[in-house]
C-alpha cells in the first residue's frame, strides 16, 4: 500500500489536477471565460429552476381531442370509400365513435365490407392500429355502430403524450432554453421546468400553437351567400382567415375548402425565415420526396385555381397556383412580421403536436428567490465546512491538515464533473454535495482511527500508515458502493430534483474515494517517507 511507482503519482496527480480545472469555469465571469486559452474548459454547472428562478408548467395532454380526430379521419375515409360504391349514407362523429347511418337498410353488409376494407387499409399505413382495435356493432338494420376498443383508446392517449413531449423539446431547444426538464406526469399530463426564463410570453406561444398545417384546394363553386351562411356542400368545410379585423377581432375572410388533402403537413422536411419578392417577411417551405411529389401532382392537375394553406383551423394564404411547382419547395407568404414567420417557421420545423396542450398549473419563480436561495446555501456550506475543518485539524493535527486538503480537492472534482457533464445544480443536489463531505471526511476518520490503533499496539509509523489504509480500505469500500447503489436507484426511478440529488450523490462518491484513498494517502506517504518521523501525533 506505500509503494507508488511513478506512473501511479502522476496518474493520481493528474486526475486531481484536471478535477479542479475542469471546476474553474464556475468561478469566473462570462467575459473571463470568453478570454480563456482554446484548451481550457469553459463549461459551467447550470443552475436550477429554485437556483435561477424560471418557469415551471404542468400541461394537459386534449387526449380526447386526439380520439375525435382519428375518428373523424376514419369517418371521412369511410364517407368517400361507400360514395364510390354508391352506397347512400350519413355519418357523424360521437363521444363513443362513428355512427354511419345508411339509406337504404338493404345495403348493410356491402357497407360493413366496405368498412372492413377500409379499416385493414387504415389501419397498416395510417394509424398502425389494427383490425383488433375497431369494434364494429353486430346487428342488423340501417345504422352500423363503429368505436376503438379500450386497447386502441388507451394506446392512442399514449402516443399522444409522448409525441407532445418529443415535439416540445425540439421546439424549446431551438429557442436556446438550456437544460429544461420535460417529462411525463400521470397518464395525460407533462411537467415542463424552464430554469432562467423571465418572459414567459414566447413559451406560452409554443405551447398553444398544434402547428397541424396542411394544403387543400378551395370550392370555387361556392357562392359568396353561401359562404357568408355557412351553407357547404358535402365534402366542404368553411375556414376563417387568420386575418382579423382589429375593432371586432372577427375574420376579415371565409374560404369554402374541400375536404380532401392535397399536401399533409407532416410532409414538411424544412421550413426557415425568408422573404416575397416584395421584401416582406415569408416562411420558406420544403417537402420530403413524397410531399414533393403530391404538392407537384396536385398543383399541375390545378392550374389556375387557388389552394389554402391551413394552419390550426385557419387559412393562413390562399395562393392561385400560376403553374406546376415541380421543384419540392415552396414559399408561405402572408401578413407576417419578421418575429411572426421566424415563429411559424420553427413551429413547422418542429412539427405538429397530436393534440392541444392546456396549462392547468404556471408557476414563474424570481431570480431573487433563486438569489436568496443560492446565498444562503453559500452561508451554510461555509459554516459546515469551516467547523468541519477546524474538527478534523483539532482532532488529528497534521494529518487533519490534509485530510482537509484532500477534502478540498474533492469538492472541486465533484464541481468539475458536474461542468464536464453539464449537470444542472438544485438544492437537493446541494445536498448531496453536503452528504458526500460528510462521507469524506468520515473516510479520513477511519483511515485516520485505524492507524492511531495500529501505532498504539507498537508498529512503525510507516507500518501503521500501511496497515492503516489497508484494514480501512474494504470497510470504505463497502460503505460508498452501498450508497452508490442507493444513489442509482433514485436516478432510475426518481425525477427531476430526485435525479439531481442522485447524480451529485453518485460524483461525489467516486471524487472522495479517490481523495480520500488515493490522494491524501499519496500526501501522507510522500511527507513520511521524506520526514521519517519515529511517532505520530494522532
Amino acid at each position: 500500500m506505500l509503494d507508488f511507482p511513478r506512473w501511479k503519482i502522476i496518474m493520481i496527480s493528474l486526475t486531481a489536477f484536471i478535477g479542479v480545472l475542469l471546476s474553474v469555469p464556475n468561478f469566473l465571469t462570462d467575459e473571463q471565460i470568453s478570454n480563456l486559452p482554446g484548451f481550457m474548459p469553459s463549461k459551467q454547472i447550470t443552475l436550477g429552476l429554485d437556483l435561477q428562478g424560471g418557469a415551471h408548467f404542468l400541461l394537459e395532454v386534449d387526449t380526447e381531442e386526439t380520439i375525435h380526430n382519428l375518428l373523424l379521419n376514419k369517418g371521412q375515409a369511410i364517407r368517400d370509400d361507400l360514395s364510390d360504391e354508391n352506397i347512400l349514407h350519413r355519418y357523424n362523429v360521437t363521444d363513443d365513435g362513428l355512427v354511419i347511418r345508411l339509406t337504404n337498410s338493404e345495403d348493410r353488409e356491402s357497407a360493413i365490407e366496405v368498412i372492413s376494407d377500409l379499416i385493414v387499409k387504415v389501419g397498416a399505413s395510417i394509424t398502425d392500429i389494427g383490425t383488433d382495435d375497431i369494434v364494429i356493432e353486430d346487428g342488423s338494420g340501417a345504422v352500423i355502430n363503429i368505436s376503438l376498443s379500450e386497447a386502441a383508446v388507451i394506446a392512442q392517449k399514449t402516443q399522444s403524450v409522448q409525441q407532445s413531449i418529443e415535439v416540445l423539446r425540439r421546439r424549446l431547444d431551438e429557442t436556446g432554453t438550456r437544460e429544461l426538464t420535460i417529462q411525463q406526469n400521470g397518464e395525460d399530463r407533462i411537467l415542463l421546468q424552464i430554469p432562467g426564463l423571465e418572459s414567459t410570453e414566447e413559451i406560452k406561444f409554443a405551447l398553444s400553437q398544434t402547428a397541424a398545417m396542411n394544403f387543400h384546394l378551395t370550392n370555387l363553386s361556392v357562392t359568396p351567400d353561401d359562404l357568408n351562411r355557412n351553407r357547404m356542400p358535402p365534402r366542404t368545410t368553411r375556414y376563417p382567415s387568420i386575418e382579423k379585423d382589429p375593432q371586432t377581432g372577427e375574420p376579415l375572410f371565409y374560404y369554402a375548402i374541400r375536404d380532401e388533402v392535397m399536401v399533409a403537413g407532416e410532409d414538411l422536411s424544412n421550413a426557415s425565415y425568408s422573404t416575397d419578392e416584395n421584401n416582406r417577411p415569408a416562411v420558406s417551405i420544403t417537402f420530403n420526396t413524397r410531399g414533393a411529389k403530391d404538392f407537384a401532382d396536385a398543383t399541375r392537375a390545378n392550374v389556375g385555381k387557388p389552394f389554402a394553406i391551413i394552419l390550426d383551423g385557419e387559412v393562413i394564404s390562399a395562393p392561385r397556383i400560376n403553374t406546376a411547382i415541380l421543384g419540392g419547395s415552396a414559399i408561405i407568404t402572408g401578413s407576417f412580421t419578421v418575429q411572426e414567420a421566424n415563429d411559424l417557421a420553427l413551429l413547422l420545423r418542429a412539427g405538429a403536436l397530436p393534440a392541444p396542450l392546456n396549462i392547468e398549473e404556471e408557476r414563474t419563480v424570481g431570480p431573487d428567490l433563486g438569489a436568496d436561495s443560492v446565498a444562503a446555501g453559500e452561508v451554510a456550506a461555509l459554516i459546515g465546512l469551516s467547523a468541519v475543518m477546524i474538527f478534523i485539524v483539532l482532532s488529528y493535527g497534521f494529518f487533519g491538515m490534509i485530510a482537509n486538503v484532500a477534502l478540498s480537492i474533492n469538492i472541486f472534482m465533484i464541481f468539475g464533473i458536474l461542468s464536464m457533464f453539464g449537470a444542472t445544480l438544485t438544492l437537493p443536489g446541494i445536498a448531496g454535495i453536503v452528504l458526500t463531505v460528510g462521507m469524506a471526511v468520515d473516510a479520513n476518520v477511519l483511515i485516520f482511527e485505524r492507524i492511531r490503533e495500529e501505532m498504539s499496539n507498537g508498529k512503525s509509523v510507516l507500518a501503521a500508515i500501511d496497515e492503516g489504509y489497508s484494514r480501512a480500505f474494504g470497510t470504505i469500500l463497502d460503505a460508498n458502493v452501498t450508497t452508490l447503489i442507493a444513489a442509482l436507484i433514485l436516478f432510475q426511478f426518481g425525477s427531476g430534483p430526485i435525479k439531481g440529488f442522485a447524480v451529485t450523490l453518485a460524483a461525489g462518491i467516486f471524487t472522495s474515494v479517490f481523495t480520500a484513498v488515493s490522494f491524501s494517502r499519496l500526501l501522507i506517504v510522500t511527507w513520511a517517507r521524506k520526514k521519517k518521523p519515529q511517532t505520530l501525533k494522532l
